[in-house]
């Protein structure tokens, strides 16, 4: 390795030189603001006499002596490509800005010296080479044709546009100025001695945070040859960056993508932090034959994902329309389990029906929990195993059996808690989507003509007793049952309908809004509002009457599956992240680290794990807030600690917290360490 300070003119300034962007970098993903930083500072530096460099961090490249046929000398980046291709933007811009200023010279300079290689053949004479898709957006701005639109997204493009409203006139000899002042540190790689993968990942830039596909594109093609790096990309890595995209946002999901797929190869979901170094435990090796084997399946996969993030592209209308569904309702932890699920409905070991049930079921299951309020974090573990439950000759029945035999805090709810829960559920205050994705699903069932409710804007979500009552309505009902109405009712799902006049119904009474000529519910078509136009008043009997018929539609949509003979997985052992609260509570035994703990208290649990965890990397403790947590200390007398616990001979901490607090530190240390899935926990039945 070969570091040196470089000033970034005479660095891109190199006569026959091309700067190479391999395959396995991550693409051009700088923002206008990092773009206006980066400008900010040129602009200042420039402008001020007393500053004589700046500072803009290092490029790090390999040069394996390759030139190309016209002897231009390659030079692979493997780190500041980010940096390297805004600098190239900044030069184009006062390259075309030069050119209708008609300052030849300057046009001249720009081109010549720090964008292209005068003389080398038109496939090498950008002095920068980037990946296919930037490259084309490069050549575009080159030919910088009026009235020519580039028809792809591209951040070159958008960049390139915001330096293009920045660098004026009056303005550029400062960007001038300030260009050749900027210094960064060039860093020489000798692949035969320095080891280019470790580099990489160690590097610690001013740039963007590296995402953890980033580093798995890396490990997969900086050790190939180029040959090698270009068929990898192209047949396998350059689909998975495709497709693993949520297209409503163009934002990558591709890291996600790897750790749901790692997460059902391994029975283990891994850290999203850690998904890289499980990516490498799993796949130890990157020769072309071990890469292919593994990447095809990966790829093979991604179009199914793809349908999970993007529905709209699934051709078929009623799978479409689950997955829809499935995509309102976030729920994201069952993507491996859907993920194998929809490869065998793709390669027809299930059919469609099956498959749709699949995922109504799925919802039924996620939508009840939510209903009842039961916590989410116990779905990641249900879902990863859930497939090895699957029987091929009784798939959907498998499943069901499997999600219904589940107890506690993983349980699938039954008809009763879920009616209950229901009736005095705030279901106007949950999120946007999910209250619309309720009240579509319970107008929509069963009909033939399916109302479209999201981003619909001609229908509304209407409180049939108004969040802001008219003064009329104290008059039409006494006053204790306008109080409970107003105080329990009002966003229940039995006091909210769909209308679209909802501006026309407003504060109304309920006999104006029934009656409203054109826009009431008496001449709604609204499944929702039909059984509005048989009632005289709007008060707790009528609300209670609503709900029978809600609820009932309720659980034909979202079913409780009809499993005869099935028996409650009363095992009892759960993560301590989904386990009830440990108030008044004694543990039967713990297992951490896959070691069987013998301890019936929350506290020696407390004190157990805690002291694992200090033992085991001790610098947590202090670079974190876990110390402060804990009341870690070295002298307790001083510190005011009340019931000082011996963690070694130097260190204590505080013992008088309450069960709560101390399954609330714990849950809060494991999630620091990466390890929410090490401890299971098994609480000491009532009656034993």
């Amino acid at each position: 390795m070969k570091a040196t300070e470089t000033k970034v003119e005479d660095f891109l300034s190199a006569n026959k030189t091309q700067f190479v962007i391999p395959v396995y970098q991550r693409n051009y993903d700088w923002s206008t603001s990092e773009c206006k930083q980066l400008l900010d500072d040129i602009l200042e530096v420039g402008s001020n006499k007393d500053m004589n460099t700046h500072f803009i961090g290092s490029i790090v490249y390999i040069h394996d002596d390759v030139y190309t046929s016209s002897k231009v000398k390659e030079l692979t980046i493997i780190d500041g490509q980010q940096r390297l291709t805004t600098l190239t933007l900044i030069y184009l811009t006062i390259f075309n800005l030069a050119k209708m200023l008609n300052d030849e010279e300057l046009a001249n300079e720009m081109n010549e010296t720090y964008l292209i290689n005068k003389y080398a053949s038109e496939d090498e004479k950008l002095k920068l080479k980037p990946t296919e898709n930037n490259d084309k957006a490069i050549q575009f701005l080159m030919r910088d044709i009026e009235n020519e639109d580039f028809k792809e997204f591209s951040k070159i493009i958008d960049n390139y546009n915001y330096f293009k409203g920045r660098i004026l006139e009056e303005n550029y000899e400062y960007v001038l100025e300030g260009l050749s002042k900027l210094m960064f540190v060039e860093i020489s790689l000798d692949r035969e001695k320095d080891d280019p993968q470790r580099i990489f990942e160690s590097l610690n830039s001013t740039g963007l945070e590296l995402s953890q596909a980033d580093l798995i594109r890396n490990y997969i093609l900086m050790g190939l040859s180029r040959a090698d790096q270009a068929k990898i990309y192209n047949k396998y890595w350059e689909i998975i960056e495709k497709y693993a995209k949520d297209e409503s946002t163009n934002v990558s999901k591709v890291s996600e993508y790897i750790r749901d797929y790692l997460t059902l190869e391994n029975k283990k979901i891994p850290n999203k932090n850690k998904v890289y170094n499980e990516f490498k435990l799993k796949y130890p090796t990157n020769t072309m034959e071990d890469l292919e084997a593994v990447l095809i399946k990966i790829r093979n996969w991604v179009y199914h994902y793809n349908k999970l993030l993007n529905p709209q592209n699934e051709q078929d209308k009623d799978i479409r329309i689950q997955l829809e569904y499935i995509n309102r309702l976030e729920i994201n932890v069952a993507f491996p389990f859907l993920l194998k699920v929809y490869d065998d409905y793709v390669t027809k070991i299930i059919d469609k029906a099956t498959f749709i049930d699949i995922l109504e079921f799925i919802q039924s299951y996620t939508w009840r929990r939510f209903i009842v309020g039961l916590p989410t974090n116990a779905l990641n573990k249900i879902f990863m195993g859930l497939y090895d439950k699957v029987n091929q000759s009784n798939y959907l029945e498998s499943v069901q059996l499997t999600l219904v035999s589940k107890s506690g805090i993983q349980r699938f709810p039954k008809d009763l808690e879920v009616v209950e829960a229901l009736k005095v559920k705030d279901v106007y205050g949950i999120k946007s989507k999910n209250r619309v994705y309720l009240l579509e699903r319970l107008e929509n069932h069963n009909n033939k003509e399916r109302v479209q409710i999201e981003n619909n804007t001609d229908i509304t979500i209407e409180h049939i007793f108004p969040q802001n009552p008219d003064v009329k309505w104290k008059q039409e009902l006494a006053n204790d049952e306008f109080v409970y109405i107003k105080e329990n009712l009002t966003n229940t799902i039995s006091n909210l309908t769909l209308s679209g006049n909802n501006g026309k119904l407003g504060n109304k009474i309920f006999k104006e809004k029934r009656d409203m000529k054109d826009a009431g519910y008496k001449e709604s078509r609204l499944w929702l509002n039909k059984d509005l136009a048989n009632y005289d008043k709007w008060g707790k009997t009528e609300i209670e009457k609503r709900f029978e018929r809600l609820s009932k539609r309720f659980l034909e949509i979202w079913k409780f599956p009809e499993i005869k003979n099935y028996v409650e997985d009363t095992n009892g052992e759960i993560n301590i992240f989904d386990a009830e609260e440990p108030k008044h509570k004694k543990l039967e035994y713990a297992i951490f680290f896959n070691q069987k703990l013998n301890i019936t208290q929350v506290s020696k649990l407390y004190f157990e794990v805690i002291r694992q965890l200090f033992d085991l990397q001790p610098e947590t403790f202090f670079t974190t807030d876990l110390a402060e947590r804990i009341s870690l200390t070295k002298k307790p007398g001083e510190k005011g600690i009340r019931r000082p616990i011996a963690l070694n001979e130097i260190y204590f901490m505080e013992g008088n917290i309450d069960n709560i607090g101390k399954f609330e530190r714990i849950k809060h240390a494991l999630t620091l360490y990466g390890f929410e899935d090490e401890l299971i926990i098994k609480y000491l039945e009532e009656n034993k």
